[in-house]
C-alpha cells in the first residue's frame, strides 16, 4: 500500500519563509511610503470634492483590492460601489454617473477588461484615477490623475504572483479612505452610523440609544412614604426608585439595598428622603454605553439614571448594556 503521508514541515524552515515573504511586503511599503508624490494629493481633491460616488474598479486580483477599497471607503463616509470590468461591457457602465469619480486598479496598467470603462470616462468627461504599477502604461495615460506603486519585487520570486503589490495597492487605498476620512472632519459617532453591528458599532453606541425613556422611569417624591415607593420600584422593574424634588432635579435614589439597611418596624412609614442615597451615580445621554457599564461595574450597581442638567431623562441597566454586546 502506498504511503500518502507527508513529511512535516520543518519548524526553522517555515519560519525564514513566512519572515522573508513578510519582509519584503514591507519593503514595498516603505518604497511606496518614499514613493507618494503631489498625485496623492491631487486624488484625495477629486475624491474630496466628489458629488456623486467614487466607482472602484480591478480585474482578477485587483479586483479583488478594488472590492475592499470601495468597502472602507463607503465605510469611512465616502458613498463608493465596485463595478466588475467584464459586467461594465455589458450593462453595468450605466451604473456610473458623470458625478462619480472612478478609481482603476491594474498593476500592468494594460487590463484589457478595463478598456471599455476607461473609454466611458473620456467620452463622458468622468474623473479618472489610476492606481498601477508602470507610468508609461494605457491606463496611467489615460487617466486624470495616476498613483503610480514602486516596482517591488514580489513576495514569491518563482510565479511572481501579485502579493506585495496588492499588499501596496491596498495599503494606498487605505490610505486615500483615511486621508478623506481626516479631511472630511469625519466622527466616530459618523462612523456608528454605517456600523451599527458588530463590535466596531457596538463600540460607539451611545446611552442615549439604548436607555429607557422618561416615560417609563421610576420616580417618586421625596415626601412619598417607603411603602408607595416600594409600589414604584416593583412596578418599574428596575430595582430602583429615583427621588426627583419639585423642580424635578434628581437628588436621589432609593434601592433594594437601601431598603434593607434601613430594616426596622418604622420603615414602611418612613420617607423615600430619609432612606435613599443622596447624589446618586449617573451618566449624560451622549455617552458611550461602555462607559455606563464601566461606572456600573466600579461602583457595584446595575442602573443608572441619565441625566440632562440634573433633570432625570431615562435609566440605563447594564442588561441593556451586555444585551447589545457591550463589554
Amino acid at each position: 500500500m502506498a504511503d500518502n503521508s507527508r513529511p512535516a514541515v520543518d519548524t526553522g524552515r517555515g519560519l525564514e519563509f513566512g519572515r522573508r515573504v513578510l519582509a519584503r511586503e514591507i519593503c514595498g511599503l516603505q518604497e511606496l511610503t518614499e514613493h507618494l508624490d503631489g498625485s496623492f494629493v491631487q486624488a484625495l481633491d477629486l475624491l474630496a470634492s466628489l458629488r456623486g460616488r467614487a466607482i472602484i474598479t480591478g480585474m482578477g486580483k485587483s479586483g479583488h483590492i478594488a472590492r475592499k477599497i470601495a468597502a472602507t471607503l463607503a465605510s469611512t463616509g465616502t458613498p463608493s460601489q465596485f463595478v466588475h470590468p467584464g459586467e461594465a461591457s455589458h450593462g453595468d457602465l450605466g451604473m456610473i454617473a458623470r458625478d462619480d469619480v472612478v478609481l482603476a486598479l491594474s498593476n500592468s496598467g494594460n487590463t484589457t477588461e478595463l478598456t471599455d470603462i476607461v473609454g466611458y470616462t473620456r467620452r463622458f468627461s468622468i474623473p479618472l484615477i489610476a492606481m498601477t504599477s508602470r507610468a508609461k502604461s494605457a491606463l496611467a495615460e489615460a487617466a486624470d490623475v495616476a498613483l503610480i506603486l514602486p516596482r517591488a519585487a514580489e513576495a514569491c520570486s518563482i510565479t511572481e504572483a501579485p502579493t506585495t503589490s496588492t499588499t501596496m495597492a491596498l495599503a494606498l487605498g487605505d490610505a486615500l479612505a483615511v486621508s478623506l476620512l481626516e479631511c472630511k472632519g469625519f466622527s466616530a459617532q459618523d462612523f456608528h452610523v454605517f456600523h451599527p453591528g458588530g463590535a466596531l458599532g457596538t463600540k460607539l453606541v451611545r446611552v442615549s440609544e439604548i436607555m429607557r425613556g422618561r416615560d417609563e422611569l421610576p420616580l417618586c417624591e421625596p415626601d412619598t412614604t417607603v411603602a408607595d415607593a416600594i409600589l414604584i420600584m416593583t412596578g418599574g422593574g428596575f430595582g430602583c426608585v429615583g427621588v426627583a424634588d419639585r423642580t424635578d432635579r434628581l437628588i436621589g435614589m432609593v434601592t433594594d439595598g437601601d431598603l434593607r439597611r434601613h430594616m426596622d418596624p418604622s420603615l414602611l412609614q418612613r420617607t423615600a428622603r430619609e432612606v435613599m442615597t443622596p447624589a446618586p451615580k449617573s451618566i449624560r445621554p451622549q455617552a458611550l454605553a461602555a462607559e455606563a457599564l464601566g461606572v456600573m461595574n466600579d461602583n457595584k450597581i446595575t442602573s443608572l439614571f441619565v441625566l440632562e442638567d440634573d433633570h432625570p431623562v431615562g435609566i440605563i441597566r447594564m442588561h441593556d448594556c451586555l444585551h447589545i454586546g457591550v463589554a
